[in-house]
């Protein structure tokens, strides 16, 4: 190469690697938002977004190397100018976590940019740039790559990180473990459930959505302490088996099991392997240990696979339970109800789905000996998990906030409480949706079976984003909600710019699931 070709490829190279850092963290993200499973990534990855905006502009980083090298390096500054302020500008529901996997995964990628970058410049000659751009590119392999360069290293580290938690439990001998499954409700069960124990013990629980092995492992490394009397871990699964790893390192006494529904069907390929997954709490209870399961629940209901002889107590609204709720009383200030025909309660929680989630908290706490009076006055000052039917007032508009990733149960439960909410005449009962995914072959029945829920419970229909747009807009129709009384918007942001002109005070707005990043 003459001195004017390694000029041009050396400052192109610059260049590439400075996109290459933006592109390398969206891939790191969107892997970690697929639990670092190769399986997951793939599964977004293809085909949606193999071209998606940044691999276009990836596309477009090669263009330099077949111009005029004055014209080429303009290009690339162009290119990376706008990628790094894409970087800046996008905003994501879940942030990417600078974990040390994750900056150890970012490093190894680097590394293996700059071997490619370095190797292309000393032998491909005018080739070089071709190559680095096509390595852009292909920038999500290259995380892959990096990820099982990492593998080994991870291994390690988990394994010492394993070994040092479980020393840490066994070391704690008095230690009440309560394990909270379900295909949901679980987070907001974890966390009623605490406020009630505190009546009496000193709890920790699993912070947010801390829910996999690593993140039980990482809360008792670094929370777990002598005084706590009570550990409650929520525990999650995409996969089966991923709750018996759990059950194996800290080995509740305790379980609750608050529902089993179709989610994640993608991964888990049957209902019955959820049923099995979520089965694994109770069954890794010991004789002498204490299961609560939801009698309302159809799949847990008909389960027939228990192995454990623990002690299971039933928990219902609509089905027989050791704990029912009856002369229930929903509205926009919560819900009251009695329990098993004789003590009264009352909690500012909106819907069914929270009502059982209080009676399971109920049946542990009387379990545990925490007294009626303190239950009662701690259940009447819960307050809803975010994101999770909860509720708030701003100049005169009532918003429930059900964003959280959702599932079909679940929304119907919302979709009653929007139904039932009391709005004054000429105000609208509006929800806004995406609909579920990861529902593997039951997504698009399960998006037209939810628009035709929304037909019947509300005033008027937001659907957003293309990916359900057209199974939630089919069961509208179905259900006869008219064309006028509902919007199909491009993206959240869409969405609210059309609700500021439909909107006025005295309406009450639902927002109902909200698509992972990776599914955007």
């Amino acid at each position: 190469m003459n001195g004017h070709t390694i000029g041009f490829t050396l400052i192109y190279t610059t260049l590439a690697t400075l996109f290459f850092l933006v592109i390398a963290k969206y891939d790191i993200h969107m892997f970690q938002l697929s639990s670092y499973r190769n399986s997951r990534y793939f599964r977004w990855l293809f085909p949606k977004n193999v071209f998606s905006s940044k691999r276009t502009m990836a596309l477009l980083m090669i263009v330099p190397a077949l111009v005029p090298h004055y014209v080429g390096i303009g290009f690339a500054t162009g290119i990376t100018a706008v990628a790094w302020f894409h970087c800046f500008r996008e905003k994501f529901k879940t942030p990417l976590v600078y974990t040390m996997r994750v900056k150890r995964l970012f490093a190894t990628n680097i590394i293996l940019f700059a071997i490619i970058a370095t190797l292309a410049v000393l032998f491909a000659g005018t080739w070089a740039s071709v190559i680095i751009g096509a390595t852009l590119l292909l920038s999500n392999f290259v995380m892959l790559l990096a990820n099982l360069v990492n593998t080994p290293i991870e291994k390690a580290i988990n394994r010492h990180y394993y070994n040092d938690a479980k020393r840490i439990i066994e070391s704690n001998k008095n230690l009440i473990i309560i394990g909270v499954t379900g295909s949901f409700g679980k987070t907001s069960t974890k966390n009623y459930l605490a406020s009630v124990l505190a009546e009496k013990y000193n709890v920790l629980v699993t912070p947010g959505n801390f829910n996999t092995l690593l993140g039980v492992i990482r809360t008792i490394r670094e929370q777990l302490r002598p005084y706590h009397q009570v550990f409650i871990v929520e525990m999650g699964a995409k996969q089966r088996n991923d709750i018996k790893e759990i059950c194996d390192l800290v080995h509740p006494t305790i379980g609750i099991v608050t529902a089993v529904g179709e989610m994640h069907l993608e991964t888990f390929k049957s209902v019955e392997n959820i049923q099995d997954t979520k089965f694994e709490l109770i069954n890794s209870l010991p004789a002498n240990g204490l299961g609560v399961i939801n009698n309302d629940s159809e799949y847990i209901r008909s389960y027939k696979g228990v192995t454990s002889p623990c002690k299971l107590i039933k928990y219902a609204v609509e089905n027989d339970g050791e704990y029912k709720a009856t002369d229930v009383k929903y509205g926009a200030s919560g819900v009251s109800f009695t329990l098993n025909g004789n003590e009264q309660y009352s909690s500012r929680l909106l819907g069914a789905g929270n009502l059982l989630n209080i009676l399971a908290s109920i049946a542990v706490a009387d379990h545990l000996g925490v007294p009626a009076t303190k239950q009662k006055n701690a259940i009447s000052r819960l307050q809803p998990v975010e994101h999770r039917l909860s509720m708030k007032v701003a100049n005169g508009i009532s918003v429930l906030d059900d964003a959280y990733n959702s599932n079909p149960q679940g929304a119907a439960m919302a979709l009653e409480v929007l139904k039932n909410f009391a709005v004054g005449e000429g105000n609208k009962r509006i929800v806004i949706t995406p609909g579920f995914v990861e529902m593997g072959t039951r997504q698009a029945e399960a998006n037209r079976q939810l628009g035709r829920t929304i037909a019947t419970s509300c005033d008027y229909a937001i659907v957003v984003n293309a990916t359900n747009r057209e199974a939630i807009k089919s069961g509208i129709d179905e259900g006869g909600l008219p064309a006028e009384k509902y919007f199909l918007a491009d993206s959240l942001n869409h969405a609210h710019a059309h609700l500021a002109q439909i909107l006025r005070a005295g309406d009450v707005v639902l927002y109902e699931n909200d698509l992972p990043d990776n599914f955007k």
